[in-house]
């Protein structure tokens, strides 16, 4: 559905026209409903309660509730409000690359693509890894040496088939995992309540143990962002102008309520052992709280959650790589999709291979990178959003953030401030990886420019004036 813009704006239209024709070429049978999109972009954000432990243990349990609590407002809300309306303006496969580069142009849109296809391809890369972390609780030959290895590359290789096999199947997958994954932690929070003793979460932590600022605010900014990844599915959404506010809105819900009432009911039911709180911890409290059977059910939970969460971001990736081939910052052959399936198999074979390399790295470094990365691409995105509600005031938003533009600076500023923070305190080894990887996607974009000069290659055509020359 193409954006309706008024008379006067009528040359805004026609510049318009080659970008919306070339991100909007899936047949409506394969669309996808309300209910896939909110496990989809729950997947994309969350996932369950797996992951958050580290939080309780870098700084304890008052500082983890407060966190998860407060941060939602101050960032999440905030993403998903640029989304939401962002989104519904411009809804294209691509996303946020459509909205840098109809910002800004060409360049902005590349490097906006190349940023968050990074962060993407290397935040698929720790769901094999943790999912391996979990699966060695119980088998304990996947703790090191070649059967990590080999189970690190089989699960990423089966799980991205089932990717190729249609989004539509991936959206329902979604579904039931998202509902099995979080059963477990309903059964632990209800078996708590008798146990919990409200003391233990205004506790700032054990004595002795050093606060880890740096692994507190990377677990809250990877367990509570990338609420914008759906938006490169959005050509592949059923009536998206409708259906993304309603589905931001859903999973927001069910992703923080997923976050808290766990981590309420597990802080609060057993005594504090701080050095614990590791990933993983979550099934080690509940064979404390209630016994073996439901350790062995989380486990088996998280497992299928990081499935959720490898499927939904395989998808944003894929038909991010889709969208970029379609306006023409790849090469058409991009985004060739399966005769059988529909599905863009060059770009999950590409996504795939980039998630394998990485998935070799430490934990905690492919954490680091994806923030640092994530935060260059938010900051563009913000700017994007401010930039585009000034020069296209007229353009019709079927959601819009309901505030004029100093409020919408003010909403932007909150979250920019965190941005900076978290690329401040990253590690030397983060900023020469990100340094590595901005020049590459700079000389990625040039080397696409030289190939379309030499017509080594066939592009779309999608030339198009940016917002900033009008």
């Amino acid at each position: 559905m193409e954006p309706h813009l008024s008379s006067t704006n009528t040359q805004h239209l026609l510049e318009q026209q080659p970008l919306i024709t070339a991100t909007t070429t899936t047949k409506n049978s394969g669309k996808l409903a309300l209910i896939p999109l909110v496990f989809l972009i729950f997947f994309e954000v969350s996932g369950g309660p797996y992951g958050e432990e580290p939080a309780v243990g870098a700084a304890g349990p008052l500082w983890a509730i407060l966190g998860f609590l407060i941060f939602p407002f101050i960032w999440s809300i905030p993403e998903a409000l640029v989304t939401a309306e962002l989104a519904t303006a411009f809804p294209g496969n691509g996303g946020f690359v459509i909205w840098a580069h109809k910002a800004f142009g060409p360049f902005w849109g590349s490097m906006m693509g190349s940023w968050k296809f990074l962060t993407g391809v290397l935040n698929l890369a720790s769901y094999p890894v943790l999912c391996i972390d979990y699966l060695k609780l119980v088998f304990p030959v996947f703790s090191s040496g070649v059967p990590r290895y080999i189970a690190i590359l089989v699960s990423t290789l089966v799980l991205s088939f089932l990717n190729y096999t249609g989004l539509a199947i991936v959206g329902y997958t979604a579904v039931t995992l998202g509902i099995v994954s979080l059963s477990p932690f309903v059964v632990l929070t209800l078996v708590s309540i008798p146990k919990i003793d409200p003391s233990r979460w205004i506790s700032l932590g054990q004595k002795g143990v050093q606060k880890d600022w740096r692994l507190f605010f990377n677990t809250l900014f990877w367990n509570l962002n990338f609420w914008d990844s759906a938006s490169t599915l959005a050509g592949e959404v059923d009536q998206p102008q409708k259906t993304f506010p309603v589905a931001l809105l859903s999973a927001g819900l069910l992703a923080c309520l997923g976050y808290l009432v766990p981590l309420l009911a597990a802080t609060g039911a057993i005594p504090l052992n701080q050095e614990d709180w590791t990933d993983g911890y979550f099934a080690h409290v509940a064979e404390i709280i209630a016994g073996k059977w439901l350790k062995f059910w989380m486990e088996i939970g998280a497992c299928l959650s990081i499935i959720g969460l490898f499927e939904a971001q395989l998808s944003s990736c894929a038909y991010q790589v889709l969208g970029m081939a379609d306006l023409g910052f790849l090469p058409q052959f991009f985004g060739m999709r399966s005769k059988w399936f529909n599905t863009p198999w060059v770009a999950i074979l590409v996504s795939t291979v980039i998630a394998l390399a990485g998935s070799y790295m430490d934990f905690a470094d492919i954490i680091s990178s994806v923030n640092f990365l994530y935060s260059l691409g938010m900051l563009l995105e913000f700017a994007s959003f401010l930039w585009l509600r000034r020069k296209m005031p007229d353009i019709d938003r079927p959601f819009r953030v309901p505030m004029g533009l100093p409020g919408l600076v003010i909403m932007c500023l909150i979250p920019t401030v965190f941005l900076v923070y978290v690329m401040t305190v990253a590690a030397r080894t983060v900023y020469i990886v990100s340094f590595i990887l901005t020049v590459l996607g700079i000389l990625w974009y040039f080397f696409m420019n030289f190939c379309k000069s030499k017509m080594w290659f066939q592009f779309h055509n999608t030339a198009e004036k940016p917002v900033c020359e009008d």
